[in-house]
């Protein structure tokens, strides 16, 4: 189950994480964002304790999805350290998904 938080900042979200941050990039409009949550609500199931999941929505903060080059829904972007360490767009399966984050946690 995702949760939702409020932040200061976006860059205060990066460098208060203990832990990599998976941001998924995505607009209420969008079918295969639907499709991406559940995924990732999969994903969060196995890996909440490597990383955290966070979700943003580009129509709310459209400077985000600018400032990170988001020019497809979904896209996933994988921060580590606070830095942009892998990103995916589209929808991936449970499984490739799994494979491409656990190298980089």
């Amino acid at each position: 189950m995702t949760t939702k938080k409020q932040f200061g900042s976006f860059q205060e979200l990066l460098t208060k994480s203990d832990m990599p941050l998976l941001v998924d990039f995505y607009a209420p409009w969008c079918g295969p964002c639907q499709m991406m949550s559940g995924i990732l609500e999969q994903v969060n199931a196995q890996m909440k304790q490597h990383l955290r999941i966070v979700k943003i929505n580009t129509e709310n903060y459209p400077q985000l999805a600018s400032q990170y080059q988001v020019t497809a829904l979904p896209t996933l972007v994988l921060f580590k350290e606070g830095e942009p360490a892998l990103r995916i767009e589209g929808v991936l399966p449970v499984e490739r998904l799994l494979q491409k984050l656990r190298s980089y946690t």
